[in-house]
């Protein structure tokens, strides 16, 4: 096997290995700033800066990653967002 072929396997095992979910929040004509941001604070345990600017990327590119972790932990907060009317997914 030569040099070559023994790095690629080993980047690509550790892209396995660090590979994470994330909760996706998408963009929406229905909510207001206030809704989403107190919602990302209540959720995801958000700051509020951080909440402000994940619903300002929301509004500007239709989309924001607004957690990253293991499945299990993602699954109840996403759960939280769409309770609130918020459109989100676990990708």
């Amino acid at each position: 096997m030569s040099t070559k072929e023994k790095y690629q396997e080993e980047v690509d095992v550790l892209e396995d290995v660090l590979k994470e979910n994330q909760i996706v929040l998408f963009n929406d004509d229905v909510n207001t700033f206030d809704h989403v941001i107190n919602t990302l604070m209540y959720a995801c345990d958000h700051t509020p800066e951080q909440a402000e600017q994940c619903s300002i990327l929301v509004h500007y590119k239709g989309k924001c990653t607004v957690k990253t972790g293991p499945y299990d932990e993602l699954e109840s907060r996403c759960s939280m967002l769409l309770d609130a009317g918020l459109s989100a997914e676990i990708q």
